[in-house]
């Protein structure tokens, strides 16, 4: 629980037979996660008896593709305040704390893998994949005059649970580049956003996208198309969430009633 609200994480895993069950444990060990729930999107042989061996709830999605397991994940959940991430150890489930400190003010707390001093040593994300990730940050918050971002990539994210199935209800990309339609889908709903420096940490195990250089740029293209396809057939001004607003005549009686005599 966190701040009287359940927290689920979801996890989807093809190819992490190896760091799964480690992340799981780590996620209930941080005294704020009620439930895990593991897609298992056509895994390795292995991984299902090192889920099982937890106390983790798994589903299977034979649809393969990382969207697909992502809203089947999404839609499973029950928490409140819903986790996405990853179980190949590339990150801190004690980063957790992070996202969750400002689930309270914003609808969808997003993580991001690019602060230099937070990512570990031999960790994958080289000059290529840094400023890669980056630069499309900057041309969604450009093209959709959004606040602050730099990892269209970062998986690592909070969404409440409202938004969550909305986000699952409305998806229509399958594979890799599924993250991004997320990150879309939030924008152009008009909910309220944040973005989170996280730790980044080498992979257990190699990556079928990112450890993989042709792999990672047809994903980049194809969330690139995505984009400028959203772009366009949204609205020319984004809807924002409003302001917060301070209660002045409530500060003015207390500050009044402080003053001394």
């Amino acid at each position: 629980m966190w701040n009287d609200k359940a927290v689920s994480v979801v996890l989807m895993t093809f190819a992490e037979r190896d760091s799964i069950r480690g992340v799981i444990e780590g996620f209930f060990a941080t005294g704020v996660v009620d439930e895990v729930v593991v897609v298992d999107n056509n895994a390795e042989p292995g991984t299902v008896e090192e889920v099982l061996a937890t106390r983790a709830h798994l589903v299977h999605e034979p649809r393969q593709g990382y969207g697909h397991a992502t809203r089947r994940g999404l839609e499973e959940a029950t928490g409140d305040l819903i986790v996405i991430s990853e179980p190949d150890g590339t990150f801190l489930p004690a980063d957790l704390h992070k996202l969750l400190v400002y689930s309270g003010e914003c609808d969808v707390v997003l993580g991001t893998r690019t602060t230099r001093e937070l990512i570990w040593t031999d960790a994958n994300m080289d000059w290529f994949l840094r400023w890669g990730n980056w630069a499309v940050a900057k041309l969604i918050e450009v093209l959709f005059n959004t606040n602050h971002l730099s990892d269209v990539g970062c998986t690592y994210r909070v969404l409440r649970k409202p938004v969550a199935k909305q986000v699952a209800s409305a998806m229509t990309v399958g594979g890799s580049h599924a993250g991004v339609e997320i990150m879309l889908l939030a924008i152009t709903s008009g909910v309220r956003m944040v973005e989170v420096p996280l730790n980044y940490l080498p992979r257990v195990g190699l990556s079928s996208v990112t450890g993989n250089r042709l792999v990672a740029i047809r994903v980049g293209l194809r969330m690139l198309q995505l984009i400028l396809a959203v772009r366009r057939r949204s609205p020319g001004r984004r809807v924002r969430p409003p302001a917060f607003t301070v209660a002045r005549s409530a500060l003015s009686e207390e500050a009044h009633e402080q003053l001394p005599l």
